[in-house]
């Protein structure tokens, strides 16, 4: 026993290498190694020497099964040790930055708008983005030959052979949402609507898909005076100024009468755009007093309620507010971009004093 202790114990402190060791173990306690053998020859012996015998072989083969796992987690940290020396690292190096995300001029938008109007005791309203003729135009005062029908403007969705259904469209506008809304919740009522809506153009300033917000308040005795005010502070807020002259101009639309292009006095000094002073007019949104035909669509008795509505472009005043000239940025290009625009990671930036034209 002793001579074979010495004998492996040797031999596993002088191995060179992990496959040395790994042959010393089979060597010697595999299922042919010579202390396996020595072991199986127990059942040879009488009582007395096995008591005596066995006892000493299982000493011996963990004594070297602890010798062999010794060894071989000294060969690990001298293999560590020389790594070390040959590679090097600063530990007092500040960590990688890892790229954040930013949030989109059109999520920040949105999310400002629906704050100011809730302020303003606005709620938000929704509904679906395929719509029926009927929601989309004829609820709408929209007549059957106006060009937004046309299958041009409007994107019409498939109707298989024998589907007589009623043409259904993505939706051109939010507008749908404000009849549902009458049929819901009847009056009096203080909605905004935002979604994203389709129109079949594309230019520097149309995307076949972009974002609108729509308001509709219905009431007694509500006149346009109310509908100035709503805008006036909304502009306020949006653009962070502390006065701003709008300017209604006579206009036309099916659902609203009378109607208003609302412009905004402005400036372009030096290319800048700057809200709230200068000698231009700047045009925003559009707006009105609801059609009595509307209320009746909507299941409202416009003898005795009428209300205002307004609606405007949500990229198209982010792209004011926050400098962007070319709306096709929102969704085509490389969202780096968004840097130059001041947009960071959960940042709100404020409206710049330099405003891109």
């Amino acid at each position: 026993m002793d001579d074979l202790r010495e004998k492996y114990l040797t031999l596993i402190s002088a191995a060179a290498d992990e496959a040395a060791l790994e042959e010393l173990r089979v060597q010697a306690v595999g299922k042919k190694g010579e202390i396996s053998l020595h072991m199986r020859s127990l059942g040879k012996m009488s009582p007395e020497e096995r008591q005596v015998a066995g006892p000493a072989l299982n000493a011996l083969k963990d004594e070297v099964n602890s010798a062999l796992n010794a060894r071989k987690s000294a060969m690990a940290d001298a293999a560590l040790e020389e790594r070390l020396k040959s590679e090097w690292l600063d530990v007092t190096l500040p960590g990688r930055q890892r790229p954040a995300g930013t949030i989109h001029p059109i999520s920040q938008v949105w999310e400002e708008v629906t704050a100011i109007f809730s302020d303003m005791g606005f709620s938000v309203a929704e509904g679906p983005q395929i719509e029926t003729d009927w929601y989309n135009f004829d609820a709408l005062n929209m007549p059957g030959h106006h060009p937004a029908r046309a299958e041009m403007d409007t994107f019409y969705t498939h109707r298989a052979e024998g589907d007589d259904r009623p043409p259904h469209v993505l939706r051109t506008h939010t507008s749908p949402v404000q009849i549902r809304s009458m049929e819901k919740m009847g009056a009096p009522m203080r909605i905004i609507c935002p979604g994203r809506v389709y129109r079949a153009d594309y230019d520097q300033t149309h995307t076949p898909m972009f974002h609108q917000v729509e308001g509709l308040a219905l009431d007694t005795g509500i006149s346009m005076a109310n509908l100035k005010w709503c805008l006036e502070e909304f502009v306020k807020a949006f653009f962070e100024v502390d006065d701003v002259e709008l300017r209604f101009r006579a206009s036309h639309f099916p659902f609203t009468e009378p109607s208003a292009e609302v412009d905004i006095r402005c400036s372009w000094a030096d290319g800048q755009l700057k809200v709230g002073e200068g000698d231009d007019w700047l045009e925003i949104l559009g707006s009105g007093m609801v059609h009595p035909k509307v209320l009746a669509a909507g299941g409202i008795d416009a003898a005795k309620y009428q209300g205002f509505a307004f609606g405007m472009g949500i990229d198209r005043i982010a792209m004011l507010k926050y400098g962007i000239p070319d709306l096709r940025a929102f969704f085509d290009s490389d969202l780096r971009w968004l840097r130059h625009y001041g947009f960071a990671a959960l940042d709100k930036p404020g409206l710049v004093s330099g405003l891109s034209r």
